[in-house]
C-alpha cells in the first residue's frame, strides 16, 4: 500500500521499520505524528469530527481522546460535543468547569458507552486543563435533547403512590420493564434475548395515559411533564424508531446552534455512522437506502470546515465480544494489508484520493454485533473520501475498562 507519509503513521521508521517511540498504552501514534494529523485537520476548519468504528475498544478511544487534547493544546478548540442529552452534558460541563464531584460521579446518569475509565482519564485531564486555563476553558455540550433519566421513573412512582396507590401496580407494571433501557438499549436487549417483549414506547405511552386519568386532586404538572419526557425517550430510540440513523437532523442542529452562539471551534466525538460527511447506507438495513448523518448536514453547513476522521481497526477482543478479521470487501480488510500496529491516510490529498476513494463498506461494531453476520455489520458509502477526510487504522484492539 502506498501511504502519504513516509512510513504508516508518518513518524520516523526505527531500525526495525516499526513507528517510532509510542506512548505506552495508547492508539499507538507518537507524539510527533499526533501534532503533525492535528495540525493538518486544524487548518481552517471550525469542526472537527472523530469516529469510532467501536464503542468498546480502548485503543480507538485513547487514540481519538489524544488527538482531541492536541487540538485543544495546540489549535484553539474549545468544546467537545457527545452522543448524549443535554442534561447529562450539563453534568459533564459543570465537572470539567469546576469539579465539584469526581468525573465517575459526573458520568453516573451518561449513556453506558460513556462510563469507563478511559472517559474518566478524559475528563480529568479536561478538568486539569481548565485549572490552569480558567479564563479559555474547554466546554462539554450533548448533541441530543434533555432526556429522561432513571430518577423519573422514581418521581412517577413516588407520585403515583401517595396521589393512587390502587394504580400503583399498573403503574409500575409499565414502567418498572422499561426502565431497564437506560442501562441496556431495547434494540441491544432484543438482539441478546433478554427483551421481555412489548414494545417499551407502547408501554411507556400507557403509563402516560394512567397518569393524564388520575383525579384532579391528584394531577402534577411536574410528574406529567416527566412522563413525558419517558415516552419520548422510548419513542426515539433505535428501537421506537426502527433505525440506527439517529436524529442527523437535530444533532446536527445542536451542534450548529452551539457553535455558532459561542464561536468556540468544536471536537465531535461519536461512532463513525454519524460522523461520517456523506450519508451513509447501513449493511443490517440496506432497504432504507442512503440516509443522511450528522456529519452530513454539518459538511452541508460548513463545507471543508467541517472535517470527518474515521477510526477502525483490524480485529481484537472486545471482551463483550471477539472481532475476527474483517471480511474482504470491507475497506477495514484492505487497510489491513499493512501488517503495521497503525497507519493513517490522508484523502484530502490528490494522490491518496485517487488510490483510495470509490465506493466502500466500513465496519461497524454496535451493540448488537454478531460475529457469524461480520460482511453484513458495516456501514456503505457512495465515495469514501467524500465521508471520510482521514482514515486511521489499528492492527489490534482490546476492550475499555467499564466502570461498576
Amino acid at each position: 500500500m502506498t501511504n502519504d507519509t513516509t512510513t504508516p503513521g508518518g513518524s520516523s521508521p526505527s531500525p526495525t521499520g516499526w513507528p517510532g517511540p509510542q506512548h505506552p498504552g495508547d492508539g499507538l501514534l507518537s507524539d510527533a505524528t499526533l501534532d503533525e494529523l492535528a495540525e493538518r485537520l486544524a487548518v481552517a476548519t471550525t469542526i472537527v469530527g472523530i469516529g469510532e468504528s467501536a464503542r468498546f475498544s480502548r485503543e480507538t478511544f485513547v487514540l481519538r481522546d489524544r488527538l482531541f487534547r492536541k487540538l485543544v493544546q495546540h489549535h484553539g478548540f474549545r468544546a467537545l460535543a457527545v452522543q448524549d442529552n443535554a442534561g447529562v452534558a450539563a453534568v459533564l460541563d459543570r465537572y470539567v468547569r469546576v469539579g465539584e464531584t469526581s468525573a465517575e460521579s459526573a458520568l453516573e446518569g451518561a449513556w453506558r458507552p460513556w462510563r469507563t475509565a478511559e472517559m474518566v482519564a478524559a475528563l480529568e485531564w479536561i478538568r486539569a486543563f481548565n485549572q490552569e486555563h480558567p479564563d479559555d476553558p474547554v466546554r462539554i455540550f450533548g448533541v441530543k435533547p434533555v432526556q429522561a433519566q432513571p430518577a423519573d421513573y422514581d418521581a412517577v412512582l413516588d407520585h403515583v403512590r401517595t396521589s393512587a396507590p390502587e394504580l400503583l401496580t399498573e403503574v409500575t407494571r409499565h414502567l418498572e420493564p422499561i426502565r431497564t433501557a437506560h442501562h441496556t438499549d431495547e434494540h441491544v436487549q432484543r438482539a441478546r434475548g433478554t427483551h421481555p417483549g412489548r414494545p417499551f414506547a407502547d408501554h411507556a405511552r400507557d403509563a402516560l395515559a394512567l397518569i393524564r386519568s388520575l383525579p384532579e386532586a391528584g394531577r402534577d404538572n411536574g410528574v406529567l411533564a416527566r412522563m413525558r419526557l419517558i415516552v419520548d425517550f422510548h419513542e426515539h430510540s433505535v428501537a421506537g424508531r426502527g433505525t440506527y440513523a439517529g436524529d442527523a437532523t437535530v444533532w446536527a442542529d445542536a451542534i450548529i446552534d452551539y457553535q455558532h452562539r459561542t464561536g468556540l471551534r468544536v471536537v465531535y466525538w461519536d461512532g463513525i455512522s454519524h460522523t461520517s460527511a456523506a450519508a451513509v447506507t447501513s449493511g443490517l438495513a440496506p432497504q432504507h437506502g442512503p440516509q443522511p448523518s450528522t456529519g452530513s448536514l454539518l459538511r452541508k453547513r460548513y463545507g471543508t470546515r467541517y472535517v470527518s476522521v474515521a477510526i477502525g481497526f483490524h480485529h481484537g477482543d472486545l471482551r463483550v465480544v471477539t472481532v475476527p478479521e474483517p471480511a474482504g470487501e470491507l475497506i477495514d480488510a484492505k487497510l489491513g494489508a499493512v501488517d503495521q500496529p497503525v497507519h493513517w491516510l490522508d484523502l484530502r490529498r490528490d494522490a491518496v484520493r485517487r488510490q483510495w476513494d470509490g465506493p466502500a463498506k466500513a465496519r461497524v461494531i454496535s451493540g448488537v454485533y454478531d460475529p457469524s453476520r461480520d460482511a453484513a455489520e458495516h456501514l456503505a458509502v457512495a465515495s469514501l473520501a467524500d465521508a471520510f477526510d482521514v482514515l486511521i487504522h489499528i492492527r489490534r484492539v482490546s476492550p475499555v475498562r467499564w466502570l461498576p
